[in-house]
């Protein structure tokens, strides 16, 4: 059965979406960019801070459905600048450890309110 998933804990979606949708023990947790929830703004600095902030957000949508970022099996990565994947990679190892999820990254022209970085996840129990 299909289940919608929602925290103040992460950015409100900038569009007509959920932040996950849970079904059939898969959470499909859609594109977060680095949008701090408690300003509704872009986290400025590195590419690190905004990576952090993304990955922040995705384990706290998934922890809102009962999941946590040990059950993702599955990174979309999407960078401005391919430049970035370097220290991209460095804050990503922080959040995944051990088995990690299977990715694609991918260089992008631009990203919904300036981002540098977007990532979607998949999660299964």
């Amino acid at each position: 059965m299909k289940r919608l998933i929602y925290t103040e804990k992460a950015p409100r979606p900038v569009g007509p979406y959920s932040q996950a949708v849970e079904n059939n023990g898969l959470i499909f947790v859609s594109g977060q960019i680095p949008v701090d929830p408690a300003t509704g703004s872009i986290v400025g600095g590195t590419i690190r801070d905004q990576t952090r902030q993304v990955l922040q957000n995705i384990n706290n949508i998934l922890a809102a459905g009962g999941y946590s970022m040990k059950d993702v099996v599955k990174c979309t990565c999407l960078l401005k600048n391919i430049n970035d994947f370097r220290d991209m990679n460095e804050e990503y190892t922080t959040y995944f450890k051990g088995e990690l999820p299977a990715r694609a990254v991918y260089e992008v022209c631009n990203l919904p309110l300036g981002a540098a970085i977007e990532i979607e996840a998949i999660a299964m129990k």
